[in-house]
C-alpha cells in the first residue's frame, strides 16, 4: 500500500517534475529554434499561485492541477498558468460571433505547445512514453478542445507526424513549415 506523501517528498517531487519538465521543453524549443521561449517557458509555475498548490496536490504521476480540480472542482493555479503562458490552446480563446471559441495560434507558440505536449508525456508516462504517446493523449481529449480549426489541423498534423516518423522528422518540418511561414 502506499503511504501518503508528506511535504517535503512533494515539496521536492513537484520542483524536481517542474525542473525536469522546463529542461525537456527547452530541448525541444532550442531544437526549433525558440530559443527565448525555451528559457522562459512555464516561469508562472515557480509564482506562489501556481507553486504552493503544485506542492500541495503533488502526486508525480499527473499534474497537480488535477487533484485540485478533483478536490475544489476546477484548478484556480490552472486558471492563472493559461492566463499567461501563450503556448496553451486555452490562451488563444474570445467571444467569435457571440459564441466563445478558439483564434488561430502563431505559429511559434503552436510550436511551444508541440514541444510542451511532448515533454509533459515524456515527464508523466516515464519509462512508457513513445512518439505516439502525445498523439494518443491529444486524440482522447480533442472533443473538449477550443482549438480554432487551422490550428487543431496543424497540431494534428504535427502529432502524426511525430508519432509516424519521429523527433527528427517532426523537428525539421517545424523549422521547415511552420516556423518559415
Amino acid at each position: 500500500m502506499n503511504q501518503p506523501l508528506n511535504l517535503w517528498q512533494r515539496f521536492w517531487g513537484h520542483l524536481s517534475t517542474v525542473f525536469h519538465h522546463k529542461k525537456l521543453v527547452a530541448k525541444y524549443c532550442f531544437r526549433a529554434g525558440l530559443y527565448w521561449q525555451g528559457i522562459t517557458h512555464d516561469l508562472s509555475k515557480f509564482s506562489p499561485r501556481e507553486f504552493i498548490p503544485g506542492v500541495r496536490y503533488f502526486q508525480g504521476w499527473r499534474s497537480p492541477n488535477e487533484g485540485e480540480r478533483q478536490e475544489n472542482g476546477f484548478s484556480a493555479a490552472w486558471l492563472h498558468h493559461k492566463g499567461r503562458n501563450r503556448h496553451h490552446l486555452e490562451y488563444w480563446t474570445d467571444y467569435v460571433n457571440g459564441q466563445f471559441a478558439g483564434i488561430p495560434m502563431p505559429p511559434r507558440y503552436l510550436t511551444e505547445m508541440l514541444c510542451d505536449r511532448i515533454a509533459a508525456s515524456r515527464t508523466y508516462k516515464k519509462e512508457a512514453y513513445t512518439d505516439a504517446s502525445p498523439y494518443e493523449y491529444y486524440v482522447s481529449r480533442k472533443d473538449h478542445n477550443l482549438l480554432h480549426p487551422d490550428t487543431a489541423a496543424q497540431l494534428l498534423q504535427l502529432l502524426t507526424i511525430l508519432k509516424d516518423q519521429g523527433e527528427d522528422a517532426v523537428f525539421t518540418f517545424v523549422r521547415r513549415d511552420i516556423l518559415k511561414k
